[in-house]
C-alpha cells in the first residue's frame, strides 16, 4: 500500500513558486514578497524566521487559502503538484497537499478520534470501505490505533497533534505542511513529534514542510533549512552550512547549542570538521578527538 502512494521522484519539484507577493485585504504591505523557490519530492525543509517575516502566509499559499480563502493580493505564480494554485480549488489541492495548523484543536471535532481522521475523507466522496482502510493504516502509522475511539478533547496535547497529523495522513497527500505543530508541547513531547514526522519522511517519502523555530530538536531532521525575513527568503540551503553562516548570527535566529559549542571549540583550535546538528554527533565527535 505504502509503495503505491507515496513515490518519489526529484527530479520533478512538488511545489514551485515564481517572483510570489502576496498582501493580506486592507493591509499596507505585503506579507511575503517575490518568493522564489523549488521543493523537491521527498525534501525534508525546515522554514524558520523571525515572527511575522512570512513563514505561516507562504504555507497558506502551497494549500490555496491564499488566494482562495484569504482573498487579499497576490502576484507571482506557485504550482503544487503541478497544478497552479490560483486556478484550483482548495478541495483539490487537499488531495495532494495537507496542512497541520499549530493548534491541534482548530482541526479536530468530532466525538471520536477515527471520525476526525475519517471527516476529510468522507467529504471527498471516498467509498466507504476505502475509508476504513486509510483510517486504519494512519492511525497505525502515527500510533495512536488504540485511540481511535476516544474524544479528542480527552487526549495530551501531543496525541492531538498525532491525530491532526492522522488526519492529513489518510488523505494520502504528496505534501504535509506543519506550522509550529509543537508550540503547545514540552521539549519531550516535541521530540517525539518530530520523530514521527521524520519516520513519515524517510519511509514513506512523503515531503514535508516544517515551520518551527525550535532549531535545537529540529536541525538534524532537515536536509534543507529556508530562512525568511522580512517577507523574502534570505537563506536557502544544507543546514551544516546555513548553520554556521554569519548571516544567522546577524539575524538573531536561534542556533542550536551545538553549533555554537562547535564555533567555540574552532575559535579555540579545536576543529571537529564538519559542523554537528545534535549533541550525540558532537559528543561522538568530542569522543573521537580525545581518543576514547
Amino acid at each position: 500500500m505504502e509503495k503505491q502512494i507515496f513515490k518519489t521522484d526529484r527530479k520533478m519539484p512538488i511545489i514551485e513558486a515564481d517572483n510570489l507577493t502576496y498582501t493580506y485585504p486592507g493591509a499596507e504591505k505585503p506579507s511575503i514578497r517575490e518568493v522564489s523557490l523549488k521543493i523537491e519530492k521527498g525534501e525534508f525543509v525546515l522554514l524558520t524566521g523571525p515572527s511575522g517575516c512570512g513563514k505561516t502566509t507562504l504555507c497558506r499559499c502551497f494549500n490555496g487559502l491564499i488566494p482562495h480563502f484569504y482573498e487579499g493580493k497576490l502576484r507571482g505564480e506557485i504550482r503544487v503538484a503541478g497544478m497552479n494554485v490560483a486556478e484550483h480549488a482548495i478541495y483539490e489541492l487537499a488531495k495532494h497537499v495537507g496542512l497541520v495548523f499549530q493548534n491541534p484543536e482548530n482541526q479536530l471535532f468530532a466525538l471520536s478520534v477515527e471520525k476526525d481522521v475519517a471527516f476529510g475523507l468522507e467529504n471527498l466522496g471516498v467509498p466507504r470501505e476505502e475509508i476504513r482502510k486509510r483510517v486504519d493504516w494512519a492511525l497505525k502509522v502515527t500510533d495512536i490505533y488504540e485511540l481511535r475511539e476516544r474524544p479528542p478533547y480527552e487526549l495530551s496535547g501531543g496525541q492531538q497533534q498525532r491525530v491532526a497529523i492522522a488526519a492529513v495522513l489518510a488523505m494520502q497527500p504528496e505534501v504535509i505542511v506543519l506550522d509550529e505543530p509543537t508550540s503547545f508541547l514540552d521539549p519531550l513531547g516535541a521530540k517525539k513529534i518530530f520523530e514521527d514526522i521524520y519516520r513519515l519522511n524517510r519511509k514513506l517519502g512523503i515531503t514535508i514542510v516544517l515551520v518551527e523555530h525550535r532549531l535545537d530538536l529540529t536541525a538534524k531532521y532537515a536536509n534543507r533549512i529556508i530562512i525568511m525575513d522580512e517577507g523574502k527568503i534570505v537563506l536557502d540551503g544544507e543546514p551544516r552550512k546555513i548553520l554556521v553562516s554569519e548571516e544567522v548570527h546577524l539575524m538573531g535566529i536561534g542556533i542550536p547549542k551545538v553549533i555554537r559549542l562547535y564555533q567555540f571549540l574552532k575559535q579555540r583550535g579545536k576543529d571537529l570538521g564538519e559542523p554537528p546538528l545534535s549533541s550525540e554527533e558532537i559528543a561522538k565527535k568530542l569522543r573521537e578527538r580525545l581518543g576514547r
